[in-house]
């Protein structure tokens, strides 16, 4: 029987191929969506599954409230070096913690210099916690010891080619010091399905390394690093956050400035997050490497389902179209004793049949499509068929699915002829069965999608073109950035920025420790005149070419003078003397603020707060007083970060020698050639310290990289809702205008023109077209709404997308049906009305 079934429903797409590469190639493409999702879905999922152990290794991750004062909500990676101890200290079940701490030392073997972007000094050994397999050493030892360094593949042959590292020696220079470090083990590269970026570890004493800066290691509001925590078997992570907020208190001391006690816990919680949802987790930034979220997976498997069930949708319709033209075969079989139970198991096994003829074609263009789509993502997606991660099985759960979702509804109607009614005349009854109705309530479903797509992928696009090219407060256009201005090369700091400006099409140079899309952060409580409560805002120091560099417009009042005294915050040494940050503190000393900064400080206008004394809470102790603070200059905001994070107010003082970031401006019609000139005059000041620098484009590219890829994925997926909505409208449109031959000819033979025909024709496919719009222009419009107010700057959302991608569909939409009315418009009414 199943045999006769085969054979019955290869037969009758061999009759009819339009209609079987329409259904085929439909569901294919459906189904290589949905593979494609599945993969991206579980590699996502995937992430730090392969580590050893991860179920018992955590991060403690901190997050901040916002608090009306400036203060803004934020969710990091980081933790204060201090929480790890305190943590260990109060909680039994704690059996590992550990520090990791990013810093850019340069990295100097046999005379070459070269700089790690993953470089991270370690208080134990992390890979107690963190067991990456290992290719030389022995993980329980590597980092025991300070003065051990540990490398990765990727490293160890940037620095010794093919030669063996393990034992070897490299000199790390880091904060004016130069220490020897051990190669004492050798990881293996780590696979891209990791929120870990490691390259360079090296176990140092905390103590030694931060005594010029002893602050460190207790103060709660240093986030500079990671925290890991291994717990013990059968510890509870979920008892011991509830426990974390009064932790916090028990620990925190109070800030007592001017006389107002407040506490860090009041707007900061920690949560232990597991290593394994840190990638898809709450908090996102600080980050070793890009998170996701969940929401954007559910988002795409949403659309992968939509776009199947267009393709389901199609192999509806065009069953049910072209139920005439099987109408005779189902009375014959009834009067010949076939049973509806049978009908309906014939005509569902056709539809599995064609399922998985579409699978086989899907699974050809998912191998074609999946290396472009790793390098689209930078991803390691990979198909196997067998195994934990084989597909089969899911292959064979959605070939089934979708057999009998497309054809369940078809089986039934087929199977309900009257043999005697189609019978009795020389034509199918099957047209009078209302089959119509349904088929164009599914055309709406999928142009609503296709429309719906199409407005969504214009507005991420739209939005990610604002991103990079919205006013940003100063000129990004002309910018090179060099990132590691560090001690080695501050004492030749005046020298260097001297002979960089000489370099041809060098216009002005200036430091900061903020720049074009810098990811530190560094704020201060701060009090306007008659304010009770401190704002937050952010402190950044700069030099006296810095705004001119940017060109960062003046509003009201100026920006600072080398020789003034006031202006000047520079204190000498490092760590500069107590007596000099006292005495500084006492005198006060001179700002420059933003517009933004100005208002959270209550005046009025720029010009307002020219002149005006505020209160800086500069001290780290919790009972320091405040410093007084001269506005000296406002300047426009500026947006140094993404158009994601709000908008940052600021204060600048002016300092010779804390700025880390060199910031270039040029004008000359040959970038690259300024880049290389101001790299050679570099390596002849400093060779010791690599030149790293960015051109301001590249870098604001990469801070929007997430959403262009998110825009390109939505573009990928309304591209193929349109040629799947196309491929069924296309194969309904042939049914039709062949169901509708006669009356065409009947229509012509009373004097219809050839034009009359086509417009109605083409105005009976354009009507579920239009309605779709009604559908999805508010659906779009409420998903791009939610989605554009994570952005603090965003476009408005206006109707033109929505009316573009209306037009958009419609026209294809058109442009799919027009040669069909066409061709039977054109036909001899002759030849359709020759036998009645």
């Amino acid at each position: 029987m199943l045999r006769n079934y085969l054979t019955v429903g290869l037969r009758a797409l061999a009759k009819n191929r339009t209609y079987a590469f329409i259904n085929i190639f439909g569901l294919a493409i459906g189904m290589a969506a949905c593979l494609l999702i599945l993969l991206f879905v579980r590699y996502e999922m995937s992430y730090d599954r392969w580590l050893p152990e991860g179920d018992r290794a955590y991060q403690l991750q901190s997050f901040y409230k916002a608090d009306g004062r400036g203060q803004t909500e934020m969710s990091l990676q980081n933790a204060a070096y201090v929480a790890g101890p305190t943590l260990k200290k109060d909680f039994p079940q704690v059996e590992q913690i550990v520090y990791a701490g990013s810093a850019r030392p340069v990295i100097l073997r046999n005379g070459r210099a070269i700089t790690s972007e993953d470089f991270f000094f370690v208080d134990g050994p992390l890979f107690d916690i963190l067991k990456v397999p290992f290719v030389h050493g022995d993980s329980r030892s590597a980092l025991q010891k300070p003065g051990s360094l540990v490398l990765t593949e990727k490293e160890a042959a940037r620095l010794f080619g093919s030669a063996n590292p393990m034992g070897q020696t490299v000199t790390i220079v880091d904060r004016g010091r130069s220490i020897d470090y051990h190669i004492t083990g050798i990881i293996r590269d780590l696979p891209k399905n990791t929120h870990l970026s490691l390259g360079m570890l090296a176990r140092y004493d905390p103590t030694s390394y931060w005594a010029d800066f002893p602050d460190f290691l207790t103060s709660w509001g240093w986030q500079a690093g990671y925290i890991y925590v291994r717990l013990r078997p059968g510890a509870s992570a979920t008892e011991m956050n509830r426990q974390l907020p009064a932790w916090a208190k028990r620990n925190i001391p109070d800030d007592v400035v001017d006389g107002v006690r407040s506490n860090r816990a009041d707007t900061e919680s920690w949560e232990l997050t597991n290593v394994r949802d840190v990638h898809l987790g709450k908090a996102q930034s600080g980050a070793m490497m890009p998170g996701n979220d969940r929401r954007s997976l559910v988002t795409f498997a949403i659309i992968a389902a939509l776009v199947l069930g267009m393709a389901c949708v199609n192999f509806t319709n065009l069953a049910t179209a072209r139920a005439s033209q099987r109408a005779r075969e189902v009375a014959l079989r009834k009067v010949l004793g076939a049973q509806r139970k049978q009908l309906i198991l014939q005509f569902l096994a056709e539809s599995v049949l064609v399922a998985t003829l579409a699978m086989l074609v899907a699974l050809a263009l998912t191998e074609l499509l999946l290396p472009l789509l790793n390098r689209f993502l930078d991803a390691q997606l990979a198909l196997h068929y067998f195994g934990r991660d084989g597909v089969l099985l899911p292959v064979l759960v959605l070939v089934l699915l979708v057999g009998i979702a497309g054809g369940i509804y078809p089986a039934f109607v087929l199977s309900g002829f009257p043999p005697a009614k189609v019978l009795r005349a020389n034509k199918s009854a099957a047209d009078a069965r209302g089959s119509g109705v349904l088929r164009n309530i599914l055309v709406i479903g999928q142009f609503a999608v296709s429309i719906g797509l199409i407005a969504c992928t214009i507005i991420i696009y739209a939005q990610t073109v604002y991103a990079r090219t919205s006013d940003p407060g100063y000129k990004r256009e002309g910018l090179i950035q060099v990132r590691n201005i560090n001690r080695t090369v501050m004492p030749v700091i005046e020298t260097l920025q001297h002979e960089l400006a000489r370099v041809p099409g060098v216009v002005s140079l200036g430091r900061s420790t903020i720049g074009v899309g810098t990811r530190n952060s560094s704020n201060m409580g701060v009090k306007g005149p008659g304010q009770t409560e401190a704002q937050s805002i952010g402190i950044y120091r700069v030099d006296t070419g810095f705004f001119r560099t940017m060109e960062i417009p003046v509003l009201a009042g100026r920006t600072f003078i080398q020789g003034r005294a006031m202006d000047d915050t520079t204190l000498e040494g490092f760590p500069p003397k107590p007596t000099d940050l006292a005495a500084l503190t006492q005198r006060g000393f001179n700002v420059v603020v933003n517009e933004l900064a100005a208002k959270r400080l209550g005046f009025r206008s720029p010009a307002d707060a020219i002149g005006k004394m505020v209160r800086a809470e500069t001290g780290s102790d919790a009972s320091d007083s405040s410093t007084p603070v001269t506005i000296i200059g406002v300047v426009k905001d500026s947006r140094f970060r993404s158009i994601r994070d709000p908008l940052e107010p600021i204060m600048f003082q002016y300092d010779r020698h804390g700025p880390d970031n060199l910031i270039i401006r040029y004008d000359h019609a040959d970038p690259n050639s300024v880049r290389e000139q101001l790299e050679r005059r570099w390596k002849q000041i400093v060779p010791d310290v690599p030149f790293e620098a960015s051109f301001s484009d590249d870098i604001v590219w990469r801070l929007y990289q997430a959403e262009r890829a998110r825009a390109g994925m939505f573009a990928a997926f309304a591209a193929l809702a349109v040629v799947v909505g196309c491929l069924g409208l296309f194969g309904l449109a042939a049914f039709t205008a062949e169901r509708r031959t006669k009356e065409i000819g009947i229509r012509k033979v009373l004097g219809a023109r050839t034009r009359d025909i086509v417009r109605l024709l083409v105005w009976q496919f354009s009507q579920p077209v239009l309605i779709a719009n009604l559908i999805a222009w508010p659906v779009a419009w409420w998903v791009m709404r939610d989605w554009l107010n994570g952005f603090d700057a965003r476009i408005a959302l206006s109707p033109l997308p929505f009316l573009f991608a209306g037009g958009l569909a419609l026209a294809i939409a058109i442009a799919t049906i027009v040669s069909h009315a066409v061709r039977v418009a054109r036909a001899n009414p002759i030849l359709a009305l020759r036998y009645e």
